[in-house]
């Protein structure tokens, strides 16, 4: 089987979360057919990391997004109805490197991984060749959230986008073949949006070999938090904690240290860290895993997340018990329920990670181990999905 992969962010190196789902299922995919990627890139150095690709696809084509130009066309496109994810993510000559793969190498499948590059996969010579969708989690549905939580204009923008998201997410997933998610939470958004779709729930793994700790506990009383800084729902949880609940954990344990850990923070973030001496905002790092063995508990303290949060998964893969959210609890799988503590207001969310801090470090690794991830390994959540490509290809359900 030939497979036509189209991503919307390299992925490679497996550093954030829309990376690393994409990264293992064309791991997956690559050996057992013949896969082709053309996919977006947004600096030098994620387009650098192209030629490192071997094992996820035979042959890789990237395009440039034109951040500026695209802002640009997604201001003015703001009076119409094309969801300004679709502006937003487009790129000169991309139309035409698909043109070039369909043409010399026609592909049995089309993979469209994201609501972001489907509109690709239902246009020109893609449009009448198999589709397989991995909309991981349904996109429309986190604008919705946001909007309800935004003041004027973003909170218009929001729904605006969910609006018009929500019915191109109606439309592709019925047309696909097959549309993928990530757990039975976005399973059922998606039920709701196209009720004759073909919904299969494909879990996100956990490489625990990779994250298991390699010394004893930290003594350090040090909260992490690890995630892409200029994704809007972990920019509004972080500024929440720094400002809300911080103050209330230094209060009790003075000695207590907070790292924030991930790419591209911004400015109000970093302002706000730079005014507080226990708050350390780091920027990319080429590795999270020494911040996270290097700490004693880990939050995730979204008030809007959709599908699973990873972060989530590999904190406690890492050895730490972690402190969530109602709305980052309500995604994460049930073996993951024993090494968290759940929490909305800023009191509870504070005295939950006091509590954790009070405990000695071989005590909060036992909490984590309480909660058994081993089921979830990339080898084992990702089974179900060659006879999805198969029976896609094959036009048999």
């Amino acid at each position: 089987m030939r497979i036509l992969a189209l991503t919307h962010r390299l992925p490679y190196a497996p550093d954030r979360g829309d990376r690393l789902r994409a990264y293992h299922i064309l791991k997956y995919l690559n050996r057992r057919a013949l896969v082709e990627l053309i996919s977006l890139v947004h600096d030098e150095a994620e387009a650098g990391h192209a030629h490192e690709m071997q094992e996820l696809a035979v042959a890789v084509t990237t395009a440039r997004v034109p951040r500026i130009r695209n802002y640009v066309r997604g201001v003015v496109g703001l009076s119409g109805s094309i969801p300004l994810t679709h502006i937003l993510l487009d790129a000169p000559g991309l139309r035409r490197s698909i043109t070039e793969v369909v043409t010399e190498r026609r592909p049995d499948v089309v993979f469209a991984y994201g609501s972001g590059m489907a509109p690709l996969a239902l246009q020109g010579l893609l449009k009448d060749i198999p589709l397989v969708i991995d909309f991981v989690d349904m996109d429309s549905q986190k604008w919705r959230e946001l909007a309800q939580k935004a003041k004027p204009p973003m909170s218009w923008v929001y729904r605006r986008e969910a609006k018009h998201l929500s019915a191109f997410e109606a439309r592709a997933a019925t047309i696909a073949r097959a549309s993928l998610v990530v757990n039975s939470k976005e399973a059922s958004v998606a039920k709701a949006l196209s009720p004759s779709a073909h919904i299969h729930t494909i879990h996100n793994g956990v490489d625990l070999e990779r994250l298991r700790p390699t010394a004893e506990p930290s003594a350090r009383p040090q909260v992490v938090f690890c995630g892409v800084m200029n994704y809007e729902p972990n920019h509004q949880g972080m500024m929440w904690f720094a400002r809300e609940v911080w103050p209330l954990v230094r209060s009790r344990i003075p000695a207590a240290t907070l790292a924030i850990v991930g790419s591209d923070p911004q400015r109000a973030l970093v302002d706000l860290a730079a005014n507080e001496s226990s708050i350390t905002v780091t920027g990319r790092v080429p590795d999270v895993r020494p911040w996270l063995w290097e700490s004693a508990v880990a939050i995730a303290p979204l008030h809007v997340a959709r599908g699973i949060q990873n972060k989530a998964l590999e904190a406690i893969g890492a050895g730490l018990p972690i402190v969530v959210t109602p709305a980052v609890a309500g995604g994460l799988p049930s073996e993951a329920t024993s090494a968290m503590s759940i929490a909305d207001t800023a009191e509870q969310f504070a005295s939950h990670v006091v509590a954790l801090l009070s405990r000695t470090g071989e005590e909060r690794r036992r909490i984590a181990a309480s909660g058994d991830l081993s089921s979830l390994t990339w080898s084992r959540t990702l089974e179900p999905l060659w006879p999805i490509f198969e029976s896609a290809a094959s036009m048999v359900y």
